[in-house]
């Protein structure tokens, strides 16, 4: 029995592994092609159908690329960076359900790799542990530019991160629970998702995700203008390749963090009046949660080249001076509807 519940939670791993790389992999083709249709032109085309192939011909090249280590750098902690910054990337997924439940005739498979009743405090602790690639890369690389950019990294999401904390506790005062299975599950109805309780704690927490995967307008750290190309500025071949992939994976991942938490994760309408088996049920859930991350994952796009950068002091003033006192007020607001509906 254990030895199978290994081989399940192997496989699970493997799958959300492999599908973590390649939406990550075709982010950076959508990604051009989400700029080419706002700019007006096409994007990549060239490399298999209508550009189909570019994102292996962009891996192979940055994995062929000649490595350059800088003589003066920390060899260690240059190679640690970009490391540590992929890997905690990809740990974020493990606490998201997927799914519900697959049932094989006495056998019930969980599409989530570890259901612990703390998966909100688990994703804040592994946020809080991706700036360290950021900063042992960019403090490594013994560039100016690069630990500018570090520095910068460091102060941003240690901001930010208050202002998203305090806005999941609002949220958690609703749902009254840690676990992101159980927040999902309470949500089975299209007028029981979070966003229509918490429209300003989720509007906290999504200017926080920009800040927190470093995208624009909140790419300070990578500021070209001005950084040259801020923390891995030194890096080149497969390490800078690792860099943006934990980008587009952290945007994966903070997609379905936001789909869990507000828009119902698996759930869509309807999903109980169908009369449909369990297992089709779960597997149209598991691609309702997709189609929402990928509509995250758009949006994250789109602001990209429409907004331009903040300036770094606008961006703190912001992070302290506007999100942190809102999601204090949503904290309070939410408080007295909670005491006002239970006096009703």
């Amino acid at each position: 029995m254990e030895l199978a519940f290994i081989i399940e939670k192997f496989v699970l791993i493997t799958v959300i592994f492999a599908i973590s790389l390649g939406v990550a992999a075709y982010s950076t083709l959508a990604e051009r092609k989400v700029a080419g249709f706002l700019q007006d032109r096409v994007g990549p085309h060239r490399a298999g159908p209508h550009g189909m192939l570019q994102p292996l011909a962009d891996g192979l090249k940055m994995f062929f690329k000649e490595e350059i280590i800088p003589s003066e750098s920390n060899r260690i902690l240059f190679i640690v960076g970009p490391s540590l910054a992929l890997l905690t990337a990809c740990i974020g997924s493990a606490v998201i359900p997927w799914g519900q439940q697959l049932t094989f005739g006495d056998k019930t498979i969980e599409l989530q790799v570890a259901d612990i009743n703390v998966g909100v405090l688990y994703i804040f602790g592994v946020v809080s542990l991706g700036v360290y690639g950021v900063m042992i890369g960019g403090w490594a690389s013994n560039n100016k530019y690069s630990l500018m950019g570090a520095i910068r990294a460091a102060s941003q999401n240690i901001s930010y991160e208050i202002a998203m904390g305090l806005s999941i506790i609002a949220l958690l005062m609703v749902t009254g629970t840690l676990s992101l299975r159980e927040i999902a599950a309470q949500q089975s109805g299209f007028v029981n998702w979070n966003i229509w309780v918490q429209p300003l704690g989720f509007l906290i927490f999504l200017v926080c995700a920009f800040a927190e995967t470093n995208r624009t307008p909140f790419d300070l750290p990578e500021c070209e203008t001005e950084l040259v190309g801020g923390y891995h500025t030194e890096y080149s071949g497969f390490k800078m390749g690792a860099y943006m992939f934990s980008e587009y994976i952290n945007m994966f991942v903070s997609s379905a963090v936001m789909a869990t938490l507000y828009f119902g994760g698996y759930n869509f309408p309807f999903m109980n009046d169908l009369g449909l088996s369990q297992n089709l049920i779960t597997i149209l859930g598991v691609v309702a949660l997709f189609i929402k991350i990928f509509m995250f994952i758009f949006f994250f796009m789109w602001v990209r080249w429409t907004i331009p950068r903040f300036r770094y002091d606008q961006l703190m003033n912001l992070g302290w001076k506007v999100l942190i006192p809102l999601a204090i007020a949503n904290i309070v607001l939410t408080g007295v509807g909670i005491v006002v509906m239970d006096l009703i």
